[in-house]
């Protein structure tokens, strides 16, 4: 992969995190050469997209269809009140680029489904999946397994969270642990902003290792969290032989791009 060089503005906006132990130029470099789609920018995929931008990630994909409503506000922190009625994504690539206007940030409106995933995500280097809709999530998954690309897929229910990191072929996917929407799935649930914050953070710093190939990411675990008592969990994950989507996939070798240190 070609990594573009750093330029002066670079080297004085993300300073501090150059002295990351283990992440340096070369790893901004790789956080420059990567493209990351996002599938819903709400409040968790929006975290990841303001935490993305910030450190400096090459190129953004942004895919959420709708207006901003009211009720979105306490956690949709890529929105702004005078966006109200208007579609979420001229919010959010106004507030990205007033952040970071080094950027490329692209956006549609739309929401993924198995008749546009192949043409939303078929540029990423990496895929995150931060739908409420499981079956959307599903697909985000299909379409991963498919290209061989990361993905990282996060969601939040109350105080709670979990976070996993897929890597097709070495890694279990998202069908090997839900090969079903759950029962009584509901997009609309109880959230607070800071949880939903809180795991998109955490999935925009997977991202981030994953393309910098810095620390360990969470392939072959699920991280759980609950707030309500500050207890954070990882518990081991297998793949499935008899997966539908990624059970007859062969092993991907070791060094497979952007994959992230087990």
């Amino acid at each position: 992969m070609h990594l573009p060089m750093l330029t002066t503005d670079d080297r004085a906006r993300y300073e501090w995190q150059l002295w990351v132990h283990g992440f340096g130029e070369e790893g901004q470099r790789r956080l420059k050469a990567t493209t990351v789609f996002i599938s819903r920018i709400g409040g968790v995929g929006g975290t990841v997209a303001m935490q993305l931008a910030a450190a400096g990630v090459g190129r953004l994909i942004l895919a959420h269809a709708g207006d901003l409503r009211l009720d979105d506000l306490n956690r949709q922190l890529l929105m702004a009140t005078d966006g109200i009625g208007k579609p979420r994504i001229e919010s959010a690539i106004r507030r990205l680029r007033d952040l970071n206007p080094h950027v490329a940030v692209e956006t549609i409106a739309e929401n993924v489904d198995a008749t546009n995933v192949e043409r939303l995500g078929g540029e990423a280097d990496i895929i995150v999946s931060a739908a409420p809709v499981f079956e959307e999530r599903l697909q985000m998954n299909r379409e991963a397994v498919r290209r061989g690309v990361p993905l990282v897929d996060c969601a939040m229910y109350e105080l709670e969270g979990r976070l996993t990191t897929i890597i097709p072929g070495r890694t279990p996917c998202l069908c090997c642990l839900s090969p079903e929407p759950p029962p009584n799935w509901n997009r609309e649930f109880p959230v607070f902003g800071a949880v939903a914050s809180t795991v998109g953070s955490l999935a925009a710093m997977e991202v981030i290792k994953l393309a910098a190939d810095l620390g360990h990411t969470l392939t072959g675990r699920l991280l759980n969290f609950d707030l309500r008592d500050m207890t954070f969990t990882t518990i081991a994950i297998d793949r499935r032989s008899d997966c539908a989507v990624c059970g007859a996939q062969s092993p991907a070798p070791a060094d497979s791009t952007a994959s992230g240190k087990l």
